[in-house]
């Protein structure tokens, strides 16, 4: 492991310090972040702007209202319960069917009404949500996993996380579930992270846990030299998100959803910095082309050909030869 943080020193990683004081404190005025922290708030922009997201249900406000939340998740069938102010996917609950009376979690588990219940108001508590605050319940469409996807995920949907500085897309990875992560897109947890070229939306590296990989360990397929589908959509997502919001350094997560295409599942004012690890890449590459550029001039268009521009030039490896997806029929 320490040998990858080596190379990537040498390859111009971007540690804590340097992204709070040259990037965060320099590009995101406080008193925006509520845009993003509150994914209600995200949804309005989003309607806005014209962005594709998931379908909003409805919302829980107060413990008072959680007499009303069968007859609310009455009409649905799949659904998925969420914090308001959640962060790192933590308190999301994924309701895949129903069993009669029972509501049917994605790994199986069935859960009575009063056990939903209690889930929404453990995030009414503020359980997950940010600084431990109390929170409010959304309750939205459950994306449909993708076709491409079906071969190199388990048990949930994969994401795709877009640093975007100034409008202009700099670094991307694809996080794909494991039986280790439980089915969530979420590196901490065990989910693989693969860094995503910008300028072709090909897998050309990938880690699980700091380790690098080149199957999923749970299907047995490759997870390099993937295309991922809609890319040049998620592009125009990831640098729309960035104007919409008027942060100048933020994290896009766009899934890709099989009847819908790409939607915008959430934005982060604070991005992590693995994406790195799953690039083999140092963000700061990227980032100090971009600081040379004044993009307020440039539209949607121009900053993502900027983007792809700058990715071009500045790929520290080849790129492997692209790789056809397995169908489902053949995910061992």
């Amino acid at each position: 492991m320490f040998g990858l943080f080596d190379k990537l020193k040498e390859r111009g990683v971007l540690g804590i310090n340097a992204r709070n004081a040259r990037f965060i404190s320099k590009h995101n005025p406080r008193r925006l972040f509520p845009l993003v922290d509150d994914k209600l708030k995200t949804k309005a922009l989003c309607r806005e702007f014209g962005i594709p997201a998931p379908e909003l249900y409805g919302t829980v406000e107060a413990h008072g209202d959680l007499r009303n939340l069968p007859k609310l998740l009455a009409p649905y069938d799949e659904f998925v319960i969420k914090p308001v102010r959640g962060a790192m996917g933590n308190g999301v609950l994924v309701v895949v069917g129903r069993d009669g009376p029972l509501y049917v979690k994605g790994s199986g588990v069935k859960l009575t009404e009063e056990e939903v219940r209690h889930y929404a108001s453990g995030i009414l508590s503020g359980l997950y949500s940010l600084a431990g605050n109390t929170d409010r319940a959304m309750i939205e469409y459950r994306v449909q996993l993708h076709p491409t996807f079906q071969a190199v995920s388990f048990g949930g949907v994969p994401d795709v996380r877009v640093i975007v500085c100034k409008g202009v897309p700099a670094l991307a990875m694809l996080r794909l579930p494991t039986r280790r992560s439980d089915g969530r897109a979420n590196l901490h947890q065990g989910a693989i992270a693969a860094g995503v070229d910008i300028a072709t939306g090909r897998t050309h590296h990938a880690v699980q846990s700091n380790r690098l990989v080149e199957v999923h360990p749970d299907t047995g397929n490759s997870v390099i030299g993937m295309t991922v589908p809609h890319w040049d959509e998620i592009l125009r997502i990831a640098a729309l998100s960035a104007e919409m919001t008027g942060l100048g350094y933020i994290g896009v997560d766009v899934v890709l959803d099989a009847n819908h295409g790409p939607l915008l599942l959430e934005l982060n004012a604070r991005p992590g910095l693995a994406i790195q690890i799953a690039n083999f890449q140092g963000l700061l590459v990227p980032l100090e082309q971009i600081e040379r550029v004044d993009t307020s001039r440039l539209d949607t268009a121009a900053r993502i050909a900027l983007a792809r521009e700058i990715a071009a030039s500045s790929r520290p490896h080849a790129l492997p030869a692209p790789a056809e997806v397995p169908v489902l029929e053949n995910v061992g």
